[in-house]
């Protein structure tokens, strides 16, 4: 993962026994117990919620920094640069079946659920149903009781195109960075690198700034029927994938100015860089068909 060479590692790298599973595993568990009381209204929830994410986040710490030390102490070869590289392929294709899944829940109740339930035989149930996408109004789609708000869409233009730019401007960023490091220019890297990380922070401001105006001006909530739902479980989670990136971004620039990676070997820096491309293939994907269509 970064200045080992594989010729001074050895043949396969096996630590030794370590406490960070299991306090992983502890910190997860406080977490949902927490989020679970605390959603049933129980006051000692946010504690243990609280309890958990830092005891979690603590051990992630620990265990990624005890990683780095092995990785420049020459420990990591080509059999473990290997299994790095297979992890996280089969890890960006969990991601890629989980927004999979979002998507065709978007795709089936469009094609599906709205023009079956105006169907012929639905009419009888619900006379008024208009069975029309995207709704508009209470009473238009899936609320003929009204027990839903009315409610504006939301197009592509502009702020969605704005974050269309930062964020394809960002894989370009990134891209320069990666040629850097291969062609030994660390300080061009770095400063590309630092370029990427705010286009990525400066789109998570602009997705906080749209949110704010589709709540409160055009009344758009995750209450807002069908359309409500998908749009920010699509949008929120995509979201929450790009501040991780954005993490990865950072924390590997700060151990390029300490002077980790070399040009032959710098795995970290190639698997932030594929899941920060994997992001924009997404957001794309995402932009087409819920901002246009």
């Amino acid at each position: 993962m970064s200045s080992a060479t594989h010729g001074s590692a050895p043949y396969y790298f096996v630590p030794g026994p370590s406490r960070h599973p299991a306090m992983a595993a502890l910190g997860l568990f406080f977490v949902i117990l927490g989020a679970g009381q605390w959603i049933n209204g129980v006051g000692w929830g946010a504690y243990a919620l609280t309890l958990g994410m830092i005891l979690f986040l603590g051990v992630l710490f620990q265990w990624f920094s005890q990683a780095v030390g092995e990785s420049e102490g020459g420990n990591y070869g080509r059999k473990i640069d290997m299994s790095f590289r297979w992890s996280m392929s089969w890890f960006i294709f969990s991601e890629v079946m989980f927004f999979g899944a979002f998507f065709t829940a978007l795709w089936w109740a469009r094609s599906h659920s709205i023009p079956t339930l105006g169907s012929l035989e639905n009419a009888l149930l619900w006379p008024d149903f208009k069975a029309v996408w995207p709704s508009m109004a209470a009473g238009i789609t899936a609320s003929p009781a009204g027990i839903i708000e009315p409610f504006s869409t939301v197009g592509p233009f502009w702020l969605p195109t704005i974050n269309t730019a930062l964020l394809l401007s960002s894989g370009v960023t990134l891209t320069i960075a990666h040629h850097a490091l291969r062609d030994g220019n660390r300080a061009r890297t770095i400063g590309f690198m630092w370029a990427t990380v705010l286009l990525g922070l400066v789109f998570l401001f602009v997705q906080g700034y749209e949110y704010a105006h589709l709540y409160n001006d055009l009344n758009l909530k995750m209450t807002s029927g069908i359309y409500g739902s998908t749009f920010y479980m699509l949008t929120g989670f995509h979201g929450f994938h790009v501040f991780v990136g954005m993490l990865m971004l950072l924390f590997i620039t700060l151990r390029l100015g300490k002077g980790h990676f070399t040009a032959e070997s710098h795995f970290g820096f190639e698997g932030a860089a594929w899941y920060w491309h994997f992001v924009d293939v997404v957001w794309l994907g995402l932009y087409i068909l819920v901002y246009w269509l």
